[in-house]
């Protein structure tokens, strides 16, 4: 199926990803919550299409660029959060012409963003939904205590052009019950300022089967779920047949008989680790390390014999399937009954 594919190339199994995405929306419908996926993983907007089939609300991004990418894909892609603090006149204005092409929202963690995404919208005469983005235990961004997120959504419903959306969270894996613990007390205390807290959105895909150990949550965005990855699968969060990604790659050398050279490097397969060993996994073949990645090469180690040669293609499951799909231009697409199509990925690159 894929011998006229020139290597290295990302693989996307299309029946796989429409079953990672039927399998938490099940999930999600029967423990009450909504979906609203992060395109991040796939960044193409088919993909989000079918997700919102599914029956996903609607969509999350993590820049401004890369929302415009995929609305500009998707006509049917017109509710989105973006998960980011928005600072700068020119991504100000580009945030207000989006919001008057689609229902959008966005988070803030911090009084300087919160006046600057004020300032733009009064003056532009448009409402923007603004979530508080509340620091669970990540230790990224957000604001670091109920009260403080209180505080923040008082400014937010003060603020001309604002509407206190409700609280977001990325929280760490196994982060269920400081989620709850947090967002319990902090729309607590917000409520008694008479102000309603109508969302309170979470995310992740580790901990995603376990989103409802968190029931003040109401909205759940999960990324790397459609694809899945070596990091999932070690995590216990899926299987090798889950995965809907993979990179192909040709061996160009065997310089040692415990030592082979693929074609894919840091420029394909990423140099995440996540904690694991080594570079991905050879599927089929789990006595072999990806030790080592320069940009154009890949470094396979085996105890034994290796048993490969030169020429041989091989199917790698990355660490990180997000970074994956932002390298590459276009990804093949394919299933039993097709032939594999190549397609472009348009919001890979978008940074700003």
């Amino acid at each position: 199926m894929f011998d006229e594919i020139q290597t290295p190339a990302v693989l996307v199994d299309i029946d796989v990803a429409k079953r990672n995405i039927e399998r938490f929306q099940a999930y999600a419908d029967s423990h009450g919550l909504k979906v609203r996926p992060h395109i991040k993983t796939h960044k193409l907007p088919a993909i989000a299409e079918i997700q919102l089939d599914a029956g996903a609300v609607g969509i999350t991004c993590q820049k401004i660029s890369e929302a415009e990418a995929m609305i500009a894909g998707g006509n049917r892609l017109t509710d989105v959060l973006i998960t980011y603090n928005i600072l700068g006149d020119d991504k100000l204005h580009a945030l207000v012409a989006l919001a008057r092409k689609v229902r959008l929202s966005v988070v803030a963690d911090n009084a300087t963003v919160v006046d600057g995404l004020s300032a733009a919208f009064s003056a532009a005469g448009v409402t923007l939904d603004v979530f508080v983005e509340c620091n669970t235990g990540a230790d990224r961004c957000g604001v670091g205590s109920p009260q403080e997120a209180a505080d923040l959504a008082g400014r937010i419903a003060a603020a001309p052009g604002l509407h206190f959306a409700g609280l977001m969270t990325y929280p760490p894996v196994d982060g269920a019950a400081k989620v709850q613990a947090f967002m319990t007390e902090a729309k607590a205390v917000i409520e008694t300022r008479r102000i309603a807290v109508p969302t309170i959105t979470s995310g992740g895909s580790p901990d995603m089967m376990s989103a409802h150990l968190a029931p003040i949550t109401t909205e759940y965005r999960p990324g790397t779920y459609v694809y899945n990855d070596r990091s999932l699968v070690a995590r216990g969060v899926c299987g090798w047949g889950d995965c809907a990604l993979t990179v192909l790659a040709t061996v160009v050398s065997v310089p040692a008989p415990n030592r082979a050279i693929i074609d894919a490097g840091t420029k394909t397969l990423t140099s995440d680790l996540l904690g694991l060993i080594g570079h991905g996994h050879v599927l089929g073949r789990p006595d072999i390390t990806i030790d080592q990645l320069s940009e154009e090469h890949g470094r396979l180690c085996s105890a034994g014999d290796i048993a490969l040669e030169v020429g041989q293609r091989l199917r790698i499951v990355p660490n990180h399937a997000c970074v994956v799909t932002n390298m590459v231009d276009g990804v093949y697409i394919y299933r039993k009954d097709k032939a594999p199509e190549l397609r472009p990925v348009p919001a890979r690159g978008k940074i700003v």
